[in-house]
């Protein structure tokens, strides 16, 4: 059976903008009735941190800034090298349906595949470590992918009524492999192995969206200091 879904190549962008256009695309579920891949970068160093995490504690855990709070929960995340992603289901779709731990799991099982096809040997983590408060790539929780004992991919979700919003990160290990290597593996393996893929470029209520969520929410102190 061919899943026709859409991949969505953003390039590099500050943090405000990167955040908006997730939240935009989620928005954009019910319109758009397919899911959509997204993979993105950072202009500069930053970290995103969770929904409901409270900026004076996670100011005092991280020097990278901009902070800017995410539309999903979790940790803090840091962006610098990192491979960024994000995933957007509409309700129709089977992993609308799935329990926060099994998308999740489905998820890191999808980037340990990946992984594989470039040689590169991964786990999906059996059971958590605990270590730094709030910091997302200190220890390890279930299910995140691990690399020789070293937690190397988290995600973020948020299940909503327009549909289901997946904000990953990976922390790629010093292996001799590329991003584009790596996004390219992905589009090619676990269920994206029978995806029929069609670019998506922002049309005008998309874009229209992005600009207000930057410009209303996540450029805003009041926003991001909101906790």
């Amino acid at each position: 059976m061919i899943n026709n879904w859409y991949l969505m190549r953003s390039g590099t962008a500050d943090a405000a903008w990167n955040m908006a256009v997730d939240e935009a695309l989620l928005e954009s579920m019910p319109r758009l009735q397919r899911p959509v891949l997204r993979f993105y970068g950072w202009t500069e160093p930053a970290a995103s941190f969770g929904y409901f995490q409270k900026y004076q504690e996670v100011e005092v855990l991280t020097h990278l800034r901009p902070l800017v709070r995410r539309p999903t929960g979790g940790g803090i995340v840091p962006h610098d090298a990192d491979w960024t992603y994000s995933l957007a289901f509409p309700t129709n779709h089977e992993w609308y349906a799935l329990k926060a731990v099994a998308s999740y799991r489905s998820v890191h099982d999808w980037l340990q595949a990946a992984f594989a096809k470039l040689g590169v040997v991964t786990e999906v983590a059996p059971c958590c470590l605990k270590s730094g408060p709030g910091q997302c790539f200190q220890g390890h929780e279930q299910y995140d992918l691990l690399w020789q004992g070293r937690k190397i991919a988290g995600a973020a979700q948020r299940r909503t009524r327009q549909g289901l919003l997946i904000q990953g990160s990976v922390q790629p290990p010093p292996v001799r492999r590329s991003r584009d290597e790596w996004e390219s593996v992905m589009c090619q393996s676990g269920p994206a192995e029978t995806v029929q893929w069609a670019a998506l470029e922002p049309d005008p209520e998309l874009a229209q969206a992005v600009r207000l969520l930057v410009a209303e929410k996540y450029s805003r102190d009041s926003f991001n200091r909101k906790r």
